[in-house]
């Protein structure tokens, strides 16, 4: 009784365990059936749950059985890989490699793909006979269809697949059955990758995928020691193709290898280099065979020198020596480069003519093109002036005034900057004054950085006017004789006062309603139109001039502030350049 009793618990413990594998919950597992065979069963059927060995493919099914899809291969970028090694290398080609080819996936209208074991196609036969269901192709290169029996499809092209799968079933049905296939899913592989890449391993994707999609899952070649011309596919010892990059960067030609499980994408050594700088699109370091190094127009195409480009300067590393040799572009086509050069392109234009511009009160053209060289007194014998020109007053603006202007300015505000960020107090007390003195000073070096700059040249007398010579860019500016005088700066209502001879200095400034508080009236500039200053003060008898401008400066207190005087010769320096008065 009590053996009795023990067999039963043991076939109630086995009833359970299958039990578990779904084969007592009626899904028809037969006699021969192991609880393996079942596992794999409900690891293909979602309607089963969650199985420990659901990754696992489905096992072959008899012929004309239900097939369960095939587990696709969602290709992914790795992982907490940087790419800015990438992005910040300057050899040409790194920039490949960003992590958009390893995210792509697979597409399945490659009219040239052949057909492999483990691909799935959809298959779809109507009319007298109705079949729609994807098939695996097995390993022997067949599929399996419904009364029609193995059809070959290994080695099949992709746009030839239809033609083969409708000629079998024509062979069984020989009317009104019709019938479509293609390719579903191509098969997952798994594909090694080394050489001179950055994370050698072994990689997951598609049949279908190229080489690049595998490249980049390895975080790309490694610009530095790998090599973007000698890209191997090998089959066990067996080197498939080899793959120069540059095809594809320089002219979108990318051949299409088939890959398998197993397959190697072996990256090889880096080659001979040539860098490139200057005026060029792609300045970057590029890879030549050494037994293949290209002529300087044979890098110029690589390169795309820049249109104002006139000149390559080739600096040649031949051993400890440097030798730097200078060609015009159309005399260096055929200069042989070595590994290791480096080429300039370089813009060596001699200037034949310059540009320059004519305004305000004329008769004449506003913009004259000069020979190079062309003082200011000949072309101003070819402007027409009228009775209300002023030609005493003739104004000069140039650019490269204006930007050396511009950074005087800046080197004096970055002074003042740092030495109010700097400046060191003896006591609590002494800290908290500098700091609202410093802020409140920080607050007004922001004001006068934004200060553009006229970009005057001072040419007050005649005969040092006729002799200027003149630059490209240069503008010419005729004043008119309106009879007024400019008051700006720290008076109360700036303004512009008609010139009387009777009037002094101080006469002006009452006419613009006064000093305000915050006026320096010991320090007044007089700014003139031909660009010249002069400096008084209030009870000064400098006789001012119709269209002078009359600047009031503002009063640095020495007391209150620690840098008061180079604040003034900031003040002062604006006011020369710009003719504005930034107040405090």
């Amino acid at each position: 009784m009590t053996l009795l009793r023990k067999f039963c618990c043991l076939a109630s413990a086995v009833a359970i365990s299958y039990s578990s594998l779904g084969v007592a919950s009626g899904q028809g597992l037969d006699a021969n059936a192991s609880p393996y065979d079942a596992a794999v069963r409900n690891a293909a059927d979602p309607a089963s749950g969650p199985s420990a060995l659901a990754p696992l493919r489905q096992a072959p099914q008899a012929p004309g059985g239900p097939s369960a899809p095939i587990p696709q291969v969602v290709p992914t970028a790795p992982q907490g890989f940087d790419y800015r090694a990438n992005l910040q290398s300057d050899v040409f080609g790194a920039q490949l490699f960003t992590g958009a080819f390893a995210n792509a996936g697979a597409t399945q209208f490659n009219p040239d793909y052949l057909i492999a074991g483990g691909d799935s196609l959809q298959v779809r036969l109507w009319g007298a006979f109705e079949f729609d269901s994807a098939l695996t192709v097995d390993p022997q290169g067949n599929i399996f269809l419904p009364h029609v029996g193995p059809v070959s499809v290994r080695g099949v092209r992709n746009q030839e697949l239809q033609g083969v799968v409708a000629a079998a079933v024509r062979r069984v049905f020989r009317a009104n059955v019709n019938s479509y296939a293609s390719l579903a899913a191509a098969q997952p592989v798994r594909v090694f990758v080394g050489g001179y890449v950055y994370r050698p391993g072994l990689y997951s994707g598609t049949s279908m995928d190229s080489l690049l999609h595998f490249l980049d899952q390895a975080g790309g070649i490694d610009p530095e020691r790998g090599s973007f011309l000698n890209v191997q596919v090998k089959r066990g010892m067996q080197v498939r193709a080899t793959v120069n990059l540059y095809d594809f960067l320089l002219d979108g030609s990318m051949p299409l290898n088939q890959l398998a499980t197993g397959d190697v994408i072996f990256v090889g050594p880096r080659q001979s280099m040539v860098k490139v700088s200057g005026l060029a699109e792609s300045a970057k370091r590029f890879e030549f065979a050494a037994a293949a190094m290209p002529t300087v127009d044979d890098l110029a195409r690589m390169a795309k020198p820049n249109p104002q480009a006139t000149h390559v300067r080739v600096v040649r590393n031949t051993g400890t020596t440097r030798n730097t040799e200078y060609f015009p572009l159309d005399q260096a086509r055929d200069v042989r480069l070595q590994g290791g050069d480096e080429l300039e392109f370089t813009a060596d234009k001699k200037p034949g003519t310059i540009s320059v511009r004519v305004e305000g009160e004329h008769m004449s053209a506003q913009e004259y093109v000069l020979p190079y060289g062309t003082r200011l007194g000949t072309l101003m014998q070819q402007i027409e002036l009228n009775e209300r020109s002023e030609g005493e007053s003739v104004q000069l603006f140039r650019q490269s005034v204006k930007q050396r202007q511009k950074e005087m300015l800046a080197t004096s505000l970055h002074s003042l900057e740092s030495a109010l960020l700097t400046a060191r107090s003896g006591s609590e007390g002494e800290a908290l004054l500098r700091k609202t003195e410093a802020e409140l000073t920080l607050q007004w070096i922001d004001r006068a950085k934004k200060v553009d700059p006229l970009g005057q040249v001072v040419i007050s007398q005649a005969q040092e006017r006729d002799d200027l010579l003149l630059e490209n860019g240069d503008v010419l500016r005729i004043p008119t004789r309106d009879g007024l005088v400019l008051v700006s700066g720290e008076v109360l209502f700036p303004n512009a006062v008609v010139y009387q001879n009777a009037l002094m200095l101080k006469d002006y400034i009452d006419r613009a309603g006064g000093y305000t508080q915050s006026a320096d009236v010991t320090r007044l500039v007089i700014a003139r139109r031909d660009g010249s200053f002069d400096q008084t003060e209030t009870d000064s008898n400098l006789p001012v001039r119709p269209g002078d401008q009359v600047m009031v400066l503002p009063k640095v207190d020495e007391k209150k502030r620690q840098f008061w005087k180079e604040m003034f010769q900031i003040v002062y320096q604006i006011a020369v350049s710009a003719r504005v008065v930034v107040g405090l």
